[in-house]
């Protein structure tokens, strides 16, 4: 039986190129995107189904997923992939600017989790995979509200992955670099003037695909040009000391 793949920010970019990427190993797809026309050509095209809707508000995702049963039955692969720069200075705040990168990026996210895990359960399991970036890893000082959104969504896999496990539901992300897509059009030139490589969709699609059935729960892969994705490796943090561990401690408080 193929499997159902529901992909959000799935019209351009390393969205699309999941879709092209899941559809051509066989998988039927659910895409959303704010872009009506670019995801209803998309779906055409990969012989999918197109919703359109704000990734923002929660109904978005719980129509996607409904989408999925009704149209395929169940629902077994999940990418939350909207996302945007979010261009808030801080020193002239803007909060509609905020709550728009926040909504897209977090809540989006969130929302999307929480409407894919009973579908998931119902399918015996499956996988959903975050795309994050590197500023989710490190401080980014060019947009660090982004920075924030993307640490907010890394935090949430980490946290997520043993308890989801024990139901056979995978959950991962990844953590590309700069890569060429809308996102970085307007940084693109500037970027080849100085000779920086940038990925391209297709290479974070491989990433999505291999953080789909990676075996570690909670697996972040790290993509950068040339490189094949690796799994980071967070540093632990010291304990208390005497050794005492609290009841119900959190797993990888004290290693990564």
């Amino acid at each position: 039986m193929s499997s159902v793949a529901l992909i959000t920010g799935a019209a351009s970019g390393i969205g699309a190129a999941t879709a092209h990427r899941l559809a051509d190993g066989g998988a039927r797809c659910v895409l959303v995107d704010l872009d009506h026309d670019a995801v209803e050509r998309l779906a055409k095209e990969l012989g999918g189904t197109a919703l359109t809707g704000d990734v923002t508000e929660r109904e978005t995702s719980e129509r996607a997923v409904a989408l999925a049963l009704e149209t395929y039955g169940r629902l077994d692969l999940v990418h939350l992939n909207a996302g945007i720069v979010s261009g808030v200075d801080l020193s002239a705040f803007d909060p509609e600017r905020y709550r728009r990168a926040v909504g897209v990026n977090v809540d989006g996210v969130v929302f999307g989790v929480a409407a894919a895990l009973p579908a998931l359960r119902r399918s015996g399991g499956g996988a959903i995979v975050v795309t994050a970036s590197l500023a989710g890893l490190v401080g980014y000082d060019g947009d660090p509200v982004y920075t924030m959104t993307k640490h907010a969504v890394v935090g949430l896999v980490r946290a997520l992955a043993q308890p989801l496990a024990a139901d056979g539901i995978r959950i991962g992300a990844v953590c590309p670099g700069f890569t060429d897509t809308p996102l970085v059009s307007e940084m693109r030139e500037t970027f080849r003037g100085a000779g920086f490589p940038l990925l391209t969709a297709e290479d974070v699609a491989a990433a999505v695909e291999s953080a789909f059935y990676a075996e570690e729960p909670g697996a972040v892969l790290v993509v950068q040009p040339g490189r094949s994705p690796v799994p980071y490796r967070f540093a632990g943090v010291p304990g208390p000391a005497g050794g005492q561990r609290p009841p119900g401690e959190v797993h990888g408080t004290t290693s990564g």
